[in-house]
């Protein structure tokens, strides 16, 4: 079985109102040094042993569903989990 970790984020060239809107609300803290607050998505996934390529079947999901290739970008992270 894996476990995969996907972040989904805008691309650098997308504006990100909600980031800008926490960045803004961050500053108002007092915290001016932040420069820059970006938001994104986070998920995770199980997923049982196949003849499939893990990677092959994550970047499909993602592809599909999870980003607008568009304006989001992603990266995944997997690691093998002991079979119970």
């Amino acid at each position: 079985m894996y476990f995969v970790k996907v972040y989904v984020t805008y691309k650098e060239s997308v504006l990100d109102p909600q980031g800008e809107a926490v960045k803004g609300a961050v500053h108002r803290l007092g915290y001016t040094e932040v420069e820059d607050m970006r938001i994104g998505k986070y998920f995770e996934i199980k997923i049982a042993k196949s003849d499939r390529p893990v990677e092959a079947m994550i970047e499909e999901v993602c592809d599909k569903l999870l980003a607008n290739v568009n304006m989001e970008t992603y990266r995944y992270e997997i690691q093998t989990m002991e079979e119970a």
